[in-house]
């Protein structure tokens, strides 16, 4: 069997210090694998966007260890984590968090951008997911211009630019209605499938989470059920 994409070993993540510290995350033992579509349910405050930011290094554990790709995230010097990220992670956000003053095409490529200027082949990707993403009309326009569900299918394809091994995402469909929401879930699963990404997705919506391959369900920063 492969190496898992995200190994979480004990994880533990401590917010503060003295009487106000919590802990948000509670000794959390997972493995991420590739082509799996891993839902992560739980009440408000059980630690599902603390466990994410986590496993994409956006945060360091404050005891245990997480490796992606084998890589110990906790050992990585600030650059390397980054580019690591850059990389290897996707991320999707409920609420986009597309640069206003960029088009679809230019916040699409950004993960590049930041990287080295783009290639032939990466406008080549960027074309077919775009025209996957129904899209194609729209990547001059500004966010302001796109409806959510548009500005969704926009923030995946800039997740997905860069071919990552592990795509996350906080309550994609959190703002969208059900027809635009099932799209979406369905765009996500698709990578996992088909192109054998791992994808973690925190959601409330037991109807995404009916399309996952397993559900972590979590509590008090502890999984409850699997």
């Amino acid at each position: 069997m492969p190496d898992p994409v995200v190994q979480l070993e004990d994880v533990r993540k401590t917010f503060g210090a003295g009487e106000r510290a919590v802990e948000a995350v509670r000794g959390i033992t997972h493995a991420f694998e590739a082509g799996r579509f891993t839902a992560i349910l739980g009440p408000s405050g059980s630690g599902k966007s603390t466990l994410l930011h986590l496993a994409s290094g956006l945060e360091r554990p404050t005891g245990g260890r997480v490796r992606l790709l084998g890589h110990d995230l906790a050992a990585l010097p600030d650059g390397e984590l980054a580019r690591l990220r850059r990389r290897s992670i996707g991320l999707v956000f409920q609420f986009f968090n597309l640069v206003p003053t960029l088009t679809v095409e230019e916040n699409a490529l950004l993960p590049v951008l930041l990287e080295r200027a783009p290639a032939a082949s990466d406008r080549e990707r960027l074309d077919r997911l775009l025209d996957r993403l129904g899209l194609a009309d729209r990547r001059r326009r500004l966010p302001e211009e796109l409806s959510g569900g548009e500005r969704q299918r926009a923030a995946i394809a800039r997740a997905m630019l860069p071919a990552p091994a592990l795509l996350l995402a906080d309550e994609p469909t959190g703002n969208l209605d059900s027809v635009t929401g099932a799209l979406i879930t369905g765009l996500l699963k698709e990578q996992a499938h088909a192109h054998g990404v791992s994808l973690v997705v925190v959601t409330h919506d037991l109807r995404v989470a009916g399309q996952a391959d397993e559900v972590l369900e979590l509590r008090d920063g502890r999984i409850e059920a699997r």
